[in-house]
């Protein structure tokens, strides 16, 4: 088991299909569009958990500032391949991007989880001691 920066189009399109799990609205060439995009415009970086030289976990990742965390970590896709799920991936993902954090100089790691992904949320509050800190809302403007 390693995990492995994913820096590349090659590489990002091997991780599609653990991340459309996640992301099931998304088809690989809009995925591939986005990640490029944000990777490009705003440092975004994807990282996999990589065993027995297959993708089991995804995340996606990103500085950010703002005026209520300051300089942080924005996780924005965290997903394990459901054949693999409750074996560690996620949490060992989910470290790598807090050391990731703490080497860089953000003091914070941040996410938000649908308010249907109750697994998740007892995951990142219990396993990885994350504080539930606010609501987030969504308007959509078509």
């Amino acid at each position: 088991m390693e995990i492995k920066e994913l820096a590349n189009r090659e590489e990002w399109k091997a991780a599609f299909p653990v991340m459309k799990q996640l992301r099931k609205h998304l088809d690989e060439e809009h995925y591939l569009q986005l990640v490029e995009e944000a990777a490009e415009k705003s440092d975004y970086k994807m990282a996999a958990v990589i065993d027995d030289g297959n993708i089991v976990a995804v995340t996606g990742y990103m500085p950010m500032i703002t005026l209520y965390n300051g300089r942080f970590i924005w996780v924005c896709d965290l997903v394990t391949d459901e054949a693999h799920r409750s074996k560690g991936y996620g949490a060992r993902l989910l470290a790598h991007v807090e050391k990731q954090a703490g080497e860089n100089g953000y003091g914070i790691v941040s996410l938000s989880s649908g308010l249907q992904r109750k697994d998740a949320h007892r995951f990142y509050e219990e396993k990885m001691d994350y504080d539930k800190v606010s609501y987030v809302f969504l308007k959509r403007q078509l």
